[in-house]
């Protein structure tokens, strides 16, 4: 909206002056009134530094608190202002981290040079986040999560396609060293086979301590994984 000029001005009579007035009056009020947006707070996130002198820790962000899980405790930090990043403290530990890095600081000592392995941080994230076993394979790209008395899920195809079952009991054999689940629902089987045999990963070359197979509705898929609790 533009303004009268001053000559403009000298021709409006006094009521339309005072509604002029009136109306930028309430257009400033409506901009003081305008909500301030709070951030939206994405779901929570892991990460796994790895940091110089070979100092490691793994870090959740969750909303406004950083759990940190430290070789010598556990604790959260609250956010505090910061310029740039996002920065964690207590007064005595402070976490800073921007991206796939990060600073932690104490009265004691400074862990600088701390980078995310992201590799790590997806296998922290699934114990974190409950589950007790996972798994990986390789052509098709494919991952297992098993939570003992509550769900599976199968996600494979490159996450493309993913399946969700209630855990059953698992059967185990003692002798063989195998353990084995066997559920279905209305549209799927699902056997999944766990043995206790060394396994190393197509792609990464990792070792695994347990070899798995996963076989959906007869479609086999084979690969390696670890229990995480």
């Amino acid at each position: 909206m533009s303004l009268p000029s001053l000559s403009e001005s000298r021709l409006l009579p006094i009521p339309s002056l005072l509604c002029v007035v009136a109306l930028l009056t309430a257009c400033a009020q409506d901009v003081g009134r305008q909500p301030v947006t709070a951030p939206e707070q994405g779901p929570p996130r892991t990460f796994v530094y790895e940091c110089s002198y070979g100092y490691r820790f793994v870090a959740r962000i969750d909303g406004e608190k950083a759990w940190l899980f430290l070789p010598e405790q556990t604790l959260s930090l609250p956010r505090v202002p910061s310029g740039s990043g996002a920065k964690y403290s207590n007064g005595l530990l402070t976490f800073w981290s921007k991206g796939e890095e990060a600073l932690l600081e104490s009265d004691k000592a400074a862990h600088r040079d701390c980078r995310n392995n992201r590799s790590r941080a997806i296998w922290e994230d699934a114990k974190l986040r409950g589950a007790d076993f996972r798994a990986v394979g390789n052509e098709p790209g494919w991952h297992l999560e098993i939570k003992a008395g509550e769900k599976t899920v199968f996600v494979s195809e490159y996450g493309q396609s993913r399946f969700e079952f209630v855990t059953p009991e698992p059967l185990n054999d003692q002798i063989a060293r195998k353990t084995t689940y066997k559920v279905q629902n209305v549209e799927h089987d699902l056997t999944i086979i766990l043995e206790a045999l060394l396994c190393h990963d197509s792609m990464s070359g990792e070792s695994f301590e347990t070899t798995v197979t996963v076989i959906l509705d007869g479609q086999i898929y084979r690969g390696c994984g670890r229990p995480l609790h």
